[in-house]
């Protein structure tokens, strides 16, 4: 039996542009994978952990992917910085990278592409307050996931893990949210009104 796409569930935002087949699967995992590296070198220095606008392309990616693709391409994102390839933030790259005090995060893209991908394949990206909902979500994963790593790794405490790891980020992340549902949204409101168009004028 051959797999003709990797793209299981509902359609989503993706879907509705491009057909359904494992070549444009591969070509749009790789996509979400390149957003997501470049979006890596917005950054605002901070230690241990610098503001970037990974989160904000997690976030889109996951939802416009679905869950199987968002997953796979962050896993891409992953693998691609530690092989070598400079896609972390501030051109890093390397093992080290991920197996350091920020490498939780960048693990947690991938549960949060997952989530938000999921949600989007049950239609909570196709209204705002679903949006908001399933992109505050998929970051709070990510920070479920580096919190821990980011204390493991440095032998932080509970306050100075939440100092370094989560204050600075909290007002950014929910920028960042706002951001992607309203892009989101206005896409799929794109989309309805073309759908609209298309359709036979009724008698």
């Amino acid at each position: 039996m051959t797999i003709s796409t990797l793209a299981l569930g509902r359609p989503t935002l993706a879907d509705r542009l491009i057909a359904r087949s494992l070549p444009s699967d591969i070509v749009l995992v790789a996509a979400g994978a390149a957003l997501t590296a470049i979006a890596a070198q917005v950054t605002v220095p901070l230690w241990p952990v610098p503001i970037t606008g990974q989160t904000l392309a997690v976030l889109m990616v996951g939802s416009t992917l679905g869950a199987l693709r968002g997953a796979l391409s962050m896993t891409l994102y992953a693998v691609l910085g530690i092989v070598g390839l400079p896609v972390f933030s501030n051109a890093s790259h390397g093992f080290g990278v991920v197996a350091g005090p920020t490498g939780g995060y960048i693990v947690g893209f991938i549960a949060a592409a997952a989530l938000t991908g999921w949600l989007a394949q049950r239609a909570w990206d196709h209204r705002i307050l679903g949006a908001l909902v399933s992109f505050g979500a998929g970051t709070l994963v990510t920070f479920a996931v580096g919190l821990p790593w980011l204390a493991a790794t440095l032998g932080l405490n509970l306050e100075q893990t939440l100092q370094g790891g989560l204050y600075p980020f909290i007002l950014g992340g929910i920028i960042k949210a706002v951001l992607a549902a309203a892009f989101i949204r206005v896409a799929w409101f794109g989309i309805s009104r073309a759908d609209d168009r298309r359709a036979p004028e009724s008698d």
